[in-house]
């Protein structure tokens, strides 16, 4: 099998396992394993096909259909797409094997209905990933925008279908409305769309007209979050914390972080937008989403909710790498794809534990569980350290070199924000763990179970998963060269 095959084969893979997921609906274990196998696989094509042919230097093409002139259906492997796509890819697998956990013990129904959903968005997360171009982007990237939606009102419940339509009206109004009216207008500048190393708009748009076009990209992105178009993402917290987990960390928001960070680097150019300071105010708007959604999460009791404000903050870290437009700022923002998502989904997975072994969500009622619950407050333990930025912690060397990017730009205020972040989210994830481990537990947990009376965690499957995503951030501290080396060929041609 060529590798450019395989590129294809890669996005269509997860569709190829919704027939088996479906027939086997009756038999929940033949449906899982089936969708375990489907994972599995598709990881070892990404993993063991094509990330040797990109780690050489190639960039793996696979052209589908022309459009129009200029327009085409096809897909092109470069080497922040091919993180992206080892992450999606990756992290659905520990996704399913915690879904099984969480599903069964949480009781929840429509279970066929949600793995077939989470192979539909994970086929758009690859179509995404392996774009050549904004159209083909665009077109996937409203495909998981679809096949999420039905993931967020799965319980069915008016508050369900309400966050479903804040969900469906905030992603589709501004890709409609923006990230559309943005694609038309490269391509009648440019006469093209496609993704190329040092960007296709110099000397085709300039002045005041390339920070309007930056802005419809950006905000028209809505998956990314910047304030004020975030309101979808806390809203969708009423989904299953498996939903939570592939929100945050494996394909939505990551895609939509991926998409910004993408345009930036293949659309625009870093050189383009450092000679003319077109991103600076792109800089300032992802600083006031990092610091009032820190602000915010401070607040909530709610751990769910505490998290999705987290996320918010985290995302806008890689906006404002790639809105630096340094190759530090770039390279920080690439790695912090990788590093966030095995931080935060670690954190979610923990969330769901908490809630099917305690039936506990509000952190408030938590004192004494990780007494209870050593393992899964162990792992929350580690994806905090991660998302704080700590050593020995992956998120440690992401924000590290986003701290370097302010550096190149000499922007000062910048690297501040960046620093009053991460002492931010010391203050609202450390208290979780302070409360769990160091105050006495109550009496009673109420539901006749002492909190102290040894230890009772989650079904197993709901606490495999974050402790081996848990380790994976200390993993990925020391791999983090093989990312760095992986993401050098983004900015360099």
């Amino acid at each position: 099998m060529s590798v450019e095959s395989a590129v294809g084969l890669a996005v269509l893979w997860p569709l190829l396992g919704i027939p088996l997921i479906f027939v086997f609906r009756r038999w929940p274990n033949v449906r899982e394993t089936a969708t375990l196998v489907t994972g599995a696989s598709l990881f070892t094509v990404v993993a063991g096909v094509i990330l040797p042919a990109v780690r050489a230097g190639l960039r793996p093409r696979l052209d589908l259909l022309e459009v129009l002139p200029g327009l085409d259906l096809a897909f092109e492997v470069e080497p922040l797409g091919m993180l992206f796509a080892l992450v999606a890819s990756g992290l659905w697998i520990v996704t399913t094997l915690y879904s099984i956990g969480y599903m069964r013990g949480h009781h929840e129904k429509n279970q066929t209905r949600l793995y077939i959903c989470f192979a539909l968005a994970i086929s758009g997360a690859l179509g995404v990933a392996f774009a050549a171009n904004v159209f083909t982007l665009f077109d996937f990237y409203e495909a998981i925008t679809l096949s999420t939606y039905p993931l967020v009102t799965h319980h069915g419940t008016e508050a369900a279908k309400k966050a479903g339509r804040v969900y469906l009206g905030i992603l589709m109004g501004t890709s409609v409305a923006f990230f559309l009216f943005a694609l038309v207008w490269t391509y009648l500048a440019a006469g093209t769309t496609e993704f190329r190393p040092g960007g296709i708009l110099a000397g085709r748009v300039e002045g005041w007209h390339l920070m309007v076009l930056l802005a419809l990209y950006a905000f028209g992105t809505g998956k990314a979050a910047l304030m004020p178009f975030h309101r979808w993402l806390p809203a969708a917290m009423v989904a299953p914390t498996p939903v939570s987990a592939l929100l945050h960390a494996v394909a939505v928001v990551k895609a939509g972080v991926f998409t910004v960070l993408k345009i930036i680097v293949y659309v625009f150019g870093i050189d383009l937008l450092a000679a003319t300071d077109a991103s600076r105010w792109l800089c300032w708007a992802a600083a006031f989403t990092i610091l009032a959604a820190s602000i915010i999460a401070l607040t909530k009791d709610n751990l769910k909710a505490r998290l999705a404000y987290s996320t918010v903050s985290q995302l806008s870290y890689i906006v404002l790498g790639g809105a630096l437009a340094t190759t530090a700022g770039v390279m920080g923002g690439g790695m912090h794809i990788a590093m966030h998502a095995m931080g935060k989904i670690t954190l979610f997975f923990c969330a769901g534990a908490i809630m099917v072994g305690a039936h506990k969500t509000e952190i408030s009622t938590m004192d004494g569980l990780g007494r209870r619950m050593p393992f899964t407050f162990g792992a929350f333990f580690l994806g905090s350290l991660s998302v704080i930025g700590l050593p020995p912690m992956g998120g440690s060397w992401s924000k590290w070199y986003l701290i370097l990017g302010t550096v190149e730009a000499e922007q000062l205020v910048m690297m501040m924000v960046l620093m009053a972040s991460s002492l931010l989210s010391i203050g609202y994830l450390m208290p979780v763990v302070g409360r769990a481990f160091f105050r006495p537990p109550p009496e009673d947990d109420g539901h006749g179970d002492p909190t102290g009376g040894g230890i009772h965690e989650a079904p197993f499957l709901c606490v495999l998963p974050p402790v081996l995503t848990g380790i994976g951030c200390v993993v990925l501290f020391f791999y983090a060269e093989d990312i760095y080396l992986l993401l050098a060929g983004m900015v360099t041609p």
